[in-house]
């Protein structure tokens, strides 16, 4: 099975010396409400805007800054944007502007744009942002005109400044936008909601209450109904969906029913925009009333505000907007006079350039279609909350499993699969410690209520072990025979998928394992094949962010310090290179990529460069296993000598607890999408398999593994995933955040090339399904 052969390396290094931005200005500005990762995403267009050569300005105040020009559009430095990343809200400022919205408004943003020869507009705001710029740019050639005929301008300056480029990112908490997966500052948002959540259960479980939460979403329950699958909540309330007549007796009968269950817990969220059938407003207050009088219980209403809008943003939203604001600036670039205003989306695990007004005019079209009440439509366009399930007529057993080392998000994975296969007529298996718990016969039915409030716990609830089944297949088939077991789910790591392989491949043994088995992907290393993303790597890059924040502030005060960091991962420098992105690092070393003594030299020599400028501190980061000879210790001891008398060092090895602590929102909610989609395709596979009253399942389709390639959510055969792996270093040999790393590197001022080869594509909406739960956003 293994493949001793190396790694292939991935060359990142493509020139694209056709999009120098010499003689180009480019003003970023932030519009309309603030969201967190507003900050990274500006931070990535100025420093991409210098790497290629051109002039990058702030605008002030939004719109209102543009307007008013002076001191509000000034020029931005490398330095301008440091420690810019772990900042919530926007530095640049945010500010509604009548005035932009007049004719003669845009008449003087155009003046002050073209006294600073700027005609590279990058907007960061929701629709309304959007639609304004693009109106501006539609108009731009004729404000030139009027500009000149009143003498403001001459008749050179027309001509240089012709054409108004326009790019959009998305920057709003609520997720509303149609035409990206993800806007910038709603997974933090999630963070926001979650870390509440999580607080009031502590409290409520001790005191047998209730709890009403509103979350914001005014058009959009997108951030009710996630914070409502991340935490486990009882009833939520959105108002794409409003609940049917007679919605107060059901809500009713189920909190009778979990308090008869003994749960000490009831969860209701509510959007701020939520109505029933007939448009009238569903209100925490209208809610905890109707709990207080029809069944007495305890009942709080807690109301989130704009304390959704705070604080830091989470690693994915700055992630997120470093890729997005590189983007926006490359599409910049390769603007001609006739290219169309885009708008920079997040479509599955890509970034894309989608045209600004198709988005827009879809996003239009949702609320049109609830104004209506045509709510079916409007779910449609929304697309990615719901999916349909339907009941067996036939019952099945199914078991699962976790597999490999803890991951947070397991536990949320094993809720939803369960809770989704007794909803669609299965009895669900619990195997405890993976396969050693199998073959030992550690295997008992699991029903509803034992998984309630597993969704928010870290670890494995379950228990994992990364014993693999390979020499224990006579006791695991005898389990199966036992209990009757119709199909598996594995939820784990490394061990998971090679398990499964060994699995299928003793199917011609053992009629028992000739039945559907699917692996969901739960590890921080982010390294199986098949995935671009795992379950756990999230909340671990969160881990590592953090971490770097509080090490990095530590240093505010002690000037010309360098930070090494030490990273968990395996071989797999995932966490490394994403974690080093989102915080800002100088380098980070992984396996994938070779480094030798010159370039740990060349490192230090960068190090000290930077020491003097106003930036006097240094951040690495390193892989545990990017290289067997130069160890975080001999990398702390060559940084400090070379280093002496310019910088001193600090090391941190961040060991296990990148695995430990809640999932992060993203993970319970990705987790739970991925294991309710596995569980129907279980459904489907079992119901083609089910031929003269028995399951038989033999043909490589019906072992697979369910990941995320690029945009979609894909079933392959595990045998497939074969040629994929580099089993010696339990790798994938092509992994996509390689790609990533000019990226980075460029952010923090070294000199090297960005892989465009995927840039450049403006795509239209029509092209692209609704958004759906097979599209979930990833990083």
């Amino acid at each position: 099975m293994a493949n001793m052969a190396a790694p292939k390396r991935q060359d990142t290094r493509k020139f694209f010396e056709n999009l120098s931005g010499a003689g180009k200005s480019i003003a970023v500005l932030t519009s309309g409400g603030d969201a967190q990762g507003m900050n990274a995403a500006v931070r990535a267009v100025v420093r991409m805007g210098i790497y290629v050569g051109a002039k990058v300005y702030f605008i002030h105040e939004g719109y209102q800054g543009m307007v008013d020009g002076g001191d509000n559009i000034k020029e931005a430095r490398w330095e301008s944007v440091s420690s810019m990343l772990q900042v919530g809200g926007t530095v640049i400022g945010s500010a509604r502007c009548k005035e932009f919205r007049t004719h003669e408004g845009r008449l003087k943003a155009a003046h002050n744009l073209v006294q600073k020869g700027i005609t590279n507009l990058c907007v960061i705001g929701g629709d309304g942002s959007l639609t304004g710029a693009n109106l501006f740019r539609e108009e731009w050639s004729g404000l030139l005109e009027e500009l000149l005929q009143q003498g403001l301008i001459d008749e050179e300056a027309t001509r240089k400044n012709s054409a108004l480029h326009i790019v959009g990112m998305v920057g709003s908490i609520d997720n509303d936008f149609c035409g990206t997966d993800m806007t910038i500052g709603t997974d933090s948002a999630l963070h926001r909601i979650i870390e509440v959540v999580d607080a009031i259960m502590t409290t409520a479980q001790s005191h047998q209450r209730t709890f009403v939460l509103e979350v914001m979403g005014r058009h959009c329950g997108y951030l009710a109904l996630v914070s409502a699958l991340a935490c486990g909540a009882d009833w939520v309330f959105i108002p794409e969906m409003p609940p049917e007549d007679g919605w107060e007796d059901n809500m009713c009968q189920k909190l009778s029913e979990n308090r008869a269950d003994k749960k000490r817990l009831n969860i209701i969220i509510v959007a701020e925009g939520a109505i029933d059938s007939h448009s009238k407003a569903i209100t925490p207050d209208y809610i905890k009333d109707l709990v207080v009088q029809r069944l007495g219980f305890d009942t709080r209403v807690t109301i989130l505000g704009h304390v959704q809008r705070g604080g830091t943003p989470s690693a994915f939203d700055r992630i997120l907007a470093s890729r997005m604001g590189v983007e926006a600036v490359l599409a910049l670039l390769e603007a001609s006079a006739n290219t169309p205003a885009c708008v920079v989306s997040l479509v599955g695990n890509q970034a894309v350039r989608l045209p600004l007004m198709e988005c827009v005019q879809m996003t239009q079209e949702v609320q049109k279609a609830m104004d209506e009440k045509k709510f079916d439509e409007a779910v449609r366009l929304r697309g990615r909350y719901f999916s349909l399930l339907f009941p067996l007529c036939v019952s099945f057993n199914v078991a699962v499993l976790n597999v490999g080392a803890p991951a947070a998000g397991m536990n949320a994975a094993v809720r939803s699969a369960v809770r989704v296969g007794i909803t669609e007529g299965h009895k669900m298996f619990a195997v405890s410690d993976g396969f050693e718990g199998f073959y030992k016969g550690q295997v008992k039915e699991i029903k509803w209520g034992d998984v309630g409030g597993w969704t928010g716990q870290g670890g494995s609830l379950l228990g994992t072990k990364r014993t693999l089944p390979g020499k224990h297949l006579d006791e695991i088939a005898e389990q199966m025979r036992i209990h009757n077991i119709n199909a598996l789910l594995v939820i784990g790591g490394f061990e998971a998928y090679v398990g499964l392989l060994e699995l299928s491949a003793a199917r011609d043994k053992y009629n028992e394992f000739c039945v559907p088995m699917v692996m969901v992907p739960a590890t921080v290393s982010n390294n199986i094949p098949g995935s671009d993303l795992s379950i756990g790597s999230d909340t671990a890059l969160n881990a590592i962010t953090d971490t770097c924040d509080r090490i990095k502030q530590s240093a505010s005060g002690t000037k010309r310090r360098v930070f090494i960091i030490e990273t968990m991962g395996g071989y797999c420098g995932y966490l490394a290179t994403v974690g080093g992105l989102a915080a800002g690092a100088d380098t980070v070393y992984i396996y994938e990529e070779p480094f030798d003594i010159r370039d740990l030299q060349a490192n230090v020599e960068h190090l000290t460069q930077k020491m003097k400028t106003s930036i006097q501190r240094g951040l690495v980061l390193r892989n545990e296993n990017c290289n067997e000879n130069f160890t975080t210790d001999f990398i702390y001891q060559l940084y400090t000598e070379e280093g002496r008398g310019v910088f001193d060092c600090r090391k941190n090895i961040l060991g296990h607890m990148q695995q430990g602590g809640a999932p992060s929102p993203f993970d319970r909610n990705f987790s739970t999408k991925i294991a309710a989609k596995a569980m129907q395709w279980i459904t489907r596979t079992l119901k083609e398999s089910f031929k003269g009253g028995r399951v038989f399942a033999n043909s490589e389709d019906t072992c697979c593994l369910l990941g995320m390639r690029r945009r979609a959510m894909v079933f392959q055969p595990v045998s497939e995933l074969r040629d994929e792996t580099d089993f010696v270093h339990r790798i994938p040999k092509e992994q996509w955040w390689l790609k990533l790393r000019p990226l980075m590197k460029i952010l923090a001022k070294y000199k090297t090339s960005y892989d465009v080869s995927d840039s450049g594509q403006l795509e239209h909406v029509s092209r692209f399904r609704p958004k759906d739960s097979d599209t979930s956003a990833a990083i």
